[in-house]
This record gives structure tokens, C-alpha cells and sequence, in this order.
């Protein structure tokens, strides 16, 4: 009897011995790099974030009227039209009360007023939002620097914060608005430089709570410097304040705004609800007894600010569950 011989499997087919897995061939598996893992954890701390936030009412309430004011905003060259500001080619007479027409009605120059409500949506939230973002932008760092150095450097910083602090932020954006050019640019930067001290004192107290850490120390003691811990560590972990304080900022700043263009320190030129009371003022609503030019615009405001303020709580409560936020 004869033995049939098999024929030797060559090397790197698929039933050779030696790779069948890839541990055997030495080479280790693929993992995810630390960008991914990066992404991965972000993606899961946001969706933690949303399912948290959305338990408030009164923050998804805020946050709904924002989009649909935002939307407005951005849909306005479509809606109404640029040239909505003109007075030439004014669609309607002088104070026409609220109609099929006009559903809120005209200014004294024949302009809906619906429309320029849209259009001035633009100004006013644009000028909250990046008014917000310097001011915070400055109290962060301030507050991140005094808080981390400490010292005599720190007690001259916070000495000049408090002088800030004391001194009204509406005179002081006034004074601004005043020596400085007429534009929103001008706005913008009267509202973000006076109105950063708050910010400031709160950052600073987070820092120090946040380098009296034992994972400073342990940074420190590997070799990482001022700002190693400032940037890796410290920022970080003041973020989350820094967040919500933006948030309430916005509110602040958009009143601001208002405030500064119906004192008539606008630009005039540029439509904004403040804008908009200024010329209702100069045109007599308030003794005349016209209040659909006087309703809109106020309403707005206050509408923007209170939704601001509502997002702003929410995301305060859930950053900082300890608060006790009502839901």
C-alpha cells in the first residue's frame, strides 16, 4: 500500500501555518489614533451636553426663540429687500398705523416697519455677539493671568479691575462713543472694553481654585511652564464659565447697543432696533401717541434679552448642577 503525499502548502497562502492571524506575523493591530480618541470624547461629552440641556424648558424655549431671530436675521436681504432703509423709494405715507400692508405699520418716512425690524435684527445681534466675545475675551485673559501669577502683579491688576468695576459701564461706553467716531465698530468697542471686570473677578477665583489642584503640581514637577499650565490645564477647565458668561454677556451687550443708539451715539446710518426708538423719539411717537412705532423695536429687545438670559441659565445649571437651576 502507498501513501499518497501531499504537496507542501506554500509560504503566504491562506492555509500556511504563520498567518492565520496577525499576531503571528508580529505585526500589531491598528488602533485609533489620539486625534480620534480626541474627536470620540468630544462628540460624547456634546451629546451628554445636549441631553442635560434639553431637560430645561425655559433654556429650549430661549434657545428656539434665538434660531428663529437668527433666522430672520439672515434671511433678511431675501425677505425685505437692502433697500429697505430708503427713503426716496418708501412704499408707504408717514405713520401709517399697523394693516394688511404694513403689519406693523410706517415710520415717519413711509418705511414698514416689519421690514426694518428684520433688517436691524443684523445690527443689534451682531453687535451683542462680538461685543460679548471682547469682553469676555479680555476678562478671561486677565482673569487667567492674575489668578495664575498671583503677587503684587496680581493685586495691581485686580485694583485696576475693581477701579472698572466701580465706575458706571454705560458712562464710561458713553465717553467712548462720544470721542470716538461715529460707527459700529466704535460700539462694539465702547461695550467690550467697560464691560470685562465681572468676567475677570470670576475667572480669576475659578484659577485659583483650579491650580490649588494636585494635577498642577504634578505638570509643574514634570517640567511644564507658565503657559504649559496656563493653556493645557488651566484654560480648559475655566472654559465652561467662560461659556455661560458669553451667554449672559450677549444679553447686556445687545441692551447696550440700544441704549447707545437711542442717546444718539450710533451710527446713523446703520438701522438697529435701538436705531429705530432713537427715530421714533425724534419723530414724536411717545407724545403723539404712536405706539406701533415705539412697540416693535422695545419688544424685540427685550425678547433677545430674555432668551439670551434663558440660554445662559441653562447652560449654567448644567455646567454647574449645584446651583439648583429650576427646570
Amino acid at each position: 500500500m502507498t501513501l499518497e503525499k501531499t504537496p507542501p502548502t506554500p509560504p503566504g497562502s491562506p492555509g500556511a501555518s504563520g498567518s492565520a492571524s496577525s499576531s503571528d506575523t508580529g505585526k500589531p493591530d491598528t488602533a485609533p489614533s489620539p486625534r480620534a480618541l480626541a474627536r470620540a470624547r468630544r462628540r460624547a461629552s456634546a451629546a451628554r451636553f445636549w441631553a442635560q440641556y434639553r431637560t430645561h424648558r425655559a433654556g429650549l424655549f430661549g434657545l428656539a426663540g434665538l434660531a428663529l431671530i437668527a433666522l430672520l436675521a439672515l434671511c433678511a436681504p431675501l425677505l425685505v429687500g437692502s433697500d429697505v432703509a430708503s427713503v426716496t423709494d418708501a412704499p408707504g405715507t408717514a405713520l401709517e398705523k399697523p394693516s394688511g400692508a404694513f403689519p406693523l405699520g410706517t415710520d415717519q418716512f413711509g418705511r414698514s416697519l416689519l421690514g426694518l425690524l428684520i433688517w436691524g435684527a443684523r445690527v443689534s445681534l451682531t453687535v451683542g455677539l462680538l461685543a460679548a466675545v471682547l469682553s469676555v475675551a479680555i476678562g478671561t485673559l486677565v482673569g487667567v493671568v492674575a489668578g495664575h501669577y498671583g503677587g503684587w502683579f496680581a493685586t495691581v491688576v485686580m485694583r485696576i479691575t475693581d477701579w472698572f468695576l466701580v465706575m458706571p459701564t454705560l458712562v464710561l461706553a458713553i465717553v467712548l462713543a462720544t470721542v470716538m467716531s461715529r460707527s459700529i465698530w466704535t460700539v462694539i468697542l465702547a461695550i467690550g472694553v467697560t464691560s470685562w471686570p465681572t468676567t475677570a473677578r470670576l475667572v480669576r477665583a475659578q484659577t485659583i481654585a483650579v491650580e490649588s489642584r494636585p494635577y498642577i503640581e504634578r505638570a509643574r514637577a514634570l517640567g511644564g511652564g507658565h503657559r504649559h499650565v496656563m493653556t493645557r490645564h488651566v484654560l480648559p477647565n475655566v472654559m465652561p464659565l467662560v461659556l455661560a458668561q458669553t451667554t449672559l454677556g450677549i444679553s447686556s451687550a445687545i441692551l447696550t447697543e440700544a441704549t447707545l443708539a437711542f442717546l444718539g451715539l450710533g451710527d446713523p446710518i446703520i438701522i438697529s432696533w435701538g436705531g429705530m426708538l432713537q427715530d421714533a423719539r425724534e419723530a414724536g411717537a411717545v407724545s403723539s401717541g404712536h405706539w406701533w412705532y415705539l412697540a416693535p423695536p422695545g419688544i424685540a429687545i427685550a425678547f433677545v434679552a430674555l432668551a439670551f438670559t434663558l440660554c445662559g441659565r441653562a447652560i449654567e445649571a448644567v455646567l454647574n448642577p449645584k446651583l439648583g437651576v429650576p427646570r
